[in-house]
């Protein structure tokens, strides 16, 4: 209840009420109402203008936030730079080395494909940088799916060059005699005299004339899978498996220095030179066979002869002449 005031009349000796006129009372309230509007729009001007006071906690968050923002730009310039190294990586995978080890290339949707299916990012939706974490995440998962597929590319890669060092390994491809030890090359592979019948005959191998005991070394990597004189006019000879396909066969010798299911190595001494079995002289006769089908030997002889000692070798090889056996 508001208080009652009085005023003294003088005129009349006594105290009269006051009595407020309803009009005046209105303009007050009016009045008080925009004096507080204005006052509340000073102050929001004070409060733009005025740089806001941070509080310790802030002020970390901000930093926070700030070095966080830094660090995924680093680590997309990174990314762009394994970018790099992978796709070079690549390249050669395909065109040098599955090309090199007749491997099919690894087709580019299979090496860059994405994640397809239910949004797996939607964890990372609704911050401040939603967008930044989403794509430099999503560019971390194709470059990781990139590596693993290059990873297994490469791990293929070097069991083929295994396989292909094992290959170059087995395949006959030195002479069984050496140079030095050669009296001449009685025969080559083809149509030859048969020295007994005088008959022409093809001729399955290649005839290197030697003393009696020189040293016949095996032509590559493999197994001796016979080393006996039961094959007729063979005489005393050898079967090396080199795997592959491949077989050699040395035949004629005076004795063995392998037995049968040993391991040999290209160059190691498994017999000697002599003239058992259907034989006119000493002499090696040497064979090779692919898949069970006799190939010319002239063709394997690269590892131990020079260009113009290979072209020597070709050209006595190709005379028709007779041969030892």
């Amino acid at each position: 209840m508001s208080k009652v005031k009085y005023y003294y009349d003088s005129d009349t000796l006594s105290y009269k009420k006051i009595e407020r006129k309803k009009g005046r009372r209105f303009g007050i309230v009016l009045l008080s109402i925009f004096g507080s509007f204005l006052a509340g729009f000073l102050l929001l001007l004070v409060y733009l203008n005025i740089p806001q006071i941070e509080t310790p906690k802030e002020k970390a968050l901000k930093r926070e936030l700030q070095n966080m923002q830094l660090q995924y730009g680093l680590l997309n310039k990174k990314m762009d730079q394994i970018q790099n190294v992978l796709g070079n990586i690549e390249d050669r995978d395909n065109n040098i080395y599955r090309l090199y080890f007749e491997a099919n290339p690894i087709p580019e949707e299979t090496r860059k494909a994405g994640f397809g299916g239910i949004n797996r990012y939607r964890d990372l939706e609704g911050f401040d940088n939603s967008k930044l974490i989403k794509e430099t995440t999503k560019r971390m998962d194709v470059l990781t799916k990139q590596l693993v597929v290059q990873s297994k590319s490469l791990d293929e890669i070097a069991e083929l060059a295994k396989e292909k060092e094992d290959l170059l390994a087995a395949i006959p491809a030195i002479q069984p005699v050496k140079n030095e030890n050669l009296t001449r090359i009685a025969s080559g592979y083809g149509w030859r005299t048969d020295p007994f019948t005088k008959v022409r005959k093809f001729h399955y191998g290649m005839d290197f004339t030697s003393p009696r005991g020189t040293p016949v070394y095996a032509t590559g990597d493999g197994r001796v899978i016979r080393a006996d004189n039961h094959s007729t006019g063979y005489g005393n000879h050898i079967r090396i498996d080199h795997g592959y396909g491949y077989t050699s066969l040395y035949a004629h010798l005076y004795k063995y220095n392998v037995r049968r299911g040993q391991k040999v190595k290209r160059g190691d001494l498994i017999g000697f030179v002599g003239s058992t079995g259907r034989s006119e002289a000493p002499h090696l006769h040497y064979e090779v066979y692919k898949d069970d089908e006799h190939i010319n030997p002239i063709n394997f002889y690269y590892g131990n002869l020079s260009p113009e000692e290979f072209d020597e070798v070709l050209r006595k090889s190709q005379q028709e002449n007779q041969s030892l056996d």
